[in-house]
């Protein structure tokens, strides 16, 4: 799989050596790779299978006793609600909070929507413009990663500063990705938006093109 994640949140997996240095143990390359099917499947709608590879990557992190990489672990997982808009407390990294590094503890606030000046020094670079700026379609557009991107315009949304050039960006990314789940709640935005705004055929057509995405109900 060649999935792109945040880079704050990858830095859990420095998993591949170089090539002067020793393999990396069988533990990280075991949790790299279940975070990533883990991150995919609920990107892609598939929550059955979020929850086992999650598991995986979660009980092979924690057989180094390390509370630091645990709460990536937990704040990657809870990045991909975020993109999905999907706002709720992130429980697992609340829950070991204590023993996260200031950086991880500003990320945690930043995914909450409640990130302060302070704490754009020690987020990701990519994350640290939309804390204060006034030009946020600028600031999502330059975003590169198509996970930072979508989770960029939740933050934004969740903080009442989403314009309809960061909507759009965000259901381009989520379409270009094939990634259903955040595809369908961007789209859900645009089509309540047309709708208050008394554009029902946009809304209409929003609509059709959800019901496109929405996956069959199994039998």
């Amino acid at each position: 799989m060649n999935m792109l994640f945040p880079a704050f949140v990858f830095s859990l997996v420095a998993l591949t050596a170089c090539a002067s240095k020793p393999p990396a143990p069988e533990w990280q390359m075991n949790a790299k790779s279940s975070a990533e099917r883990a991150a995919e499947a609920w990107l892609v709608g598939d929550a059955r299978i979020e929850a086992v590879e999650f598991a995986r990557a979660r009980r092979e992190i924690t057989s180094t006793g390390r509370a630091d990489l645990l709460a990536r672990a937990e704040l990657l997982r809870c990045a991909t609600r975020v993109a999905s808009l999907v706002f709720e407390p992130c429980a697992g990294f609340d829950a070991l909070a204590q023993d996260a590094a200031p950086a991880e503890q500003a990320y945690a606030r930043y995914l909450q929507g409640a990130a302060t000046p302070a704490d754009a020094a020690v987020l990701p670079e990519v994350h640290r413009p939309l804390v204060t700026s006034t030009a946020p379609d600028a600031a999502v557009a330059a975003i590169q990663d198509p996970l930072s991107q979508l989770v960029a315009a939740g933050v934004l949304l969740k903080t009442g500063r989403a314009t309809p050039g960061v909507i759009g960006a965000a259901v381009d990314t989520a379409s270009a990705r094939g990634w259903r789940r955040p595809l369908l709640a961007w789209l859900g935005v645009q089509r309540d938006r047309a709708q208050a705004a008394g554009a029902s055929e946009e809304a209409a057509r929003l609509q059709r093109r959800m019901n496109l995405v929405a996956p069959a109900p199994r039998p």
